[in-house]
């Protein structure tokens, strides 16, 4: 499982109803399909970890292993 926190980087707060994206690396595995933000900024993924890439609204905000918890800001 993979979660990620989306949350404003000018005061912290958590964005609700963002679409979150994971895109792995390598041939086999591609793009998950969208999950929005809950009240709390979060979004689950049923997931195994590997590297890739978080994707808000289409856009790339992080890069790395897409493992537990994530969090960033927008």
């Amino acid at each position: 499982m993979v979660t990620v926190k989306v949350c404003y980087e000018s005061d912290g707060k958590p964005a609700k109803g963002k679409r979150v994206s994971l895109g792995f690396s390598g041939l086999t595995r591609g793009v998950s399909g969208p999950e929005f933000t809950n009240y709390s900024g979060e979004a689950h993924f049923d997931a195994d970890p590997g590297p890739g890439e978080v994707y808000v609204d289409g856009k790339s905000v992080y890069k790395g292993r897409l493992a537990g918890r994530i969090v960033v800001y927008i």
